[in-house]
């Protein structure tokens, strides 16, 4: 499966505003925060079968790492990157890409706001 990343630049200047305007746990709270958002959209876009499925939707899982630092959800269903990319034979419903890509907004402008 694909990983998708976010990287921050200037990441001295970073630490020097949010040590003067945050303290640690709040960037903390923000990453929980966006994490948990992420998780709950990417399983409200995982696509469901109508006999009975939600076996992909079940097996998207957070994980808080980095003693708070970092955030990952994951769909761990053995047929995730077939659903994510699709295959020769049928297109992809992605549902973990999409949730990133709106949520990657949000904590940006959350990390924005700490940083006033």
């Amino acid at each position: 499966m694909g990983r998708a990343s976010l990287s921050v630049k200037g990441t001295a200047d970073l630490i020097g505003k949010l040590k003067r305007n945050a303290n640690l746990d709040d960037v903390k709270d923000v990453v929980k925060l966006n994490g948990s958002e992420m998780h709950i959209n990417t399983q409200r876009k995982a696509p469901v079968a109508k006999k009975g499925g939600g076996n992909l939707k079940r097996n998207v899982k957070i994980y808080i790492e980095d003693n708070g630092f970092t955030a990952k959800v994951k769909s761990e269903a053995d047929y995730a990157p077939y659903q994510e990319y699709g295959t020769r034979f049928q297109p992809g419903t992605p549902h973990i890409r999409p949730a990133y890509h709106e949520q990657k907004r949000r904590f940006i402008n959350d990390m924005k706001r700490l940083m006033r």
